[in-house]
């Protein structure tokens, strides 16, 4: 898990800058987020650092959304 925590920072990272990304990331892991981070409050990338915490629990298709949007960005 250690190793794919750099993998999600950067990803997370990389999608909050491209609206296009992002709403891919958000419509994948919506409810991951309202789920295993509801207690969170917005801002300051708790968001990030609450997604990096609970990535063993995100969903397949949460995971490849992020592993995309990274991909899709390497590729600009």
């Amino acid at each position: 898990m250690r190793k794919l925590l750099p993998l999600l920072f950067t990803v997370v990272s990389i999608a909050s800058a491209h609206a296009q990304d992002t709403g891919a990331v958000r419509q994948a892991c919506g409810s991951e987020v309202r789920t295993l981070c509801s207690g969170i409050m917005p801002g300051g990338g708790r968001i990030k650092q609450c997604m990096i915490e609970k990535f063993d629990k995100l969903s397949d298709g949460c995971r490849t959304a992020l592993k995309d949007a990274k991909a899709q960005q390497a590729g600009k």
